[in-house]
């Protein structure tokens, strides 16, 4: 029995999150059944983090246990030759197996999400399903300067989602960056991980704050306070890339390049 690794893009826009789900129109229900065929057997898959209904990925990674023999270049090309065009396999390795081996969640040390908005008076259809449209003009500075405040080890109930299955709120923030390019800004965040809607719950409300309607103090003073109902609403998920796994060098995969697509 082999565990091979798979990294994993896809546009999710069609798709009703990760997670397999009864009617099938999940990204875990097409990369199970593009596999199956490709192994003529089922292989169940696990990801290091599951995606909501239109949320994309450019660097999901899965892992699977399966007595296939196949050429590493065949699990990338023979398994996309069974995917539809808005998901492909983009790599694969061979990792260790077993309940001491590498695991596409426990084993990883950190995740990087982009959000990325687009910041215009008018609404642009290019950027339908693949951004989260803002109108009134955000200040990405101020959006920078109060995301600062996150940094670090803290309870994020602030910006926890009601039906969020975490055993902890508490998580590590290792850095958050919002840039402006043009007319698009994006928020780029990274942690150990994240709890379920924290990054559009987090979104949201530094929206608010670079649109002038809360001051940058606002995101301190609702991480304190801990209480969700006092953030902003969960943005759009149109425009949330799950862009990077980090995992120890020790487990050999493929070097992964953070790659945000249209920019």
């Amino acid at each position: 029995m082999k565990r091979i690794a798979l990294g994993v893009q896809y546009e999710g826009t069609a798709w009703q999150g990760w997670q397999t789900q009864p009617h099938r129109q999940t990204v875990q229900d097409a990369l199970e059944s593009a596999l199956e065929k490709f192994c003529q057997g089922p292989v169940p898959t696990t990801c290091a983090g599951r995606t909501d209904a239109g949320v994309h990925a450019t660097g999901q990674v899965v892992h699977f246990d399966t007595d296939a023999s196949r050429e590493l270049f065949s699990w990338v090309r023979g398994v996309n030759a069974f995917l539809p065009a808005s998901i492909a396999v983009r790599w694969a390795a061979e990792v260790e197996g077993g309940e001491q081996g590498f695991h596409a969640r426990f084993s990883a040390l950190a995740r990087t999400y982009h959000y990325v908005i687009y910041n215009h008076a008018v609404r642009s259809p290019l950027w339908s399903g693949r951004a989260g449209w803002v109108f009134r003009p955000l200040d990405a500075g101020i959006m920078m300067q109060a995301a600062q405040s996150l940094v670090g080890e803290h309870d994020f109930s602030a910006f926890r989602a009601a039906e969020c299955q975490a055993l902890s709120p508490v998580r590590t923030m290792h850095a958050i960056t919002v840039r402006r390019r043009g007319d698009l800004v994006v928020v780029t965040l990274q942690a150990n991980a994240f709890l379920h809607h924290m990054v559009r719950n987090i979104v949201g409300s530094l929206i608010q704050v670079g649109n002038g309607n809360r001051s940058a103090a606002w995101i301190a003073e609702l991480l304190a306070g801990r209480n969700r109902e006092l953030a902003a609403p969960t943005f759009s998920p149109d425009g949330l890339y799950l862009a990077q796994v980090g995992y120890d060098a020790r487990w050999g995969l493929p070097a992964q390049q953070d790659v945000l697509p249209f920019l």
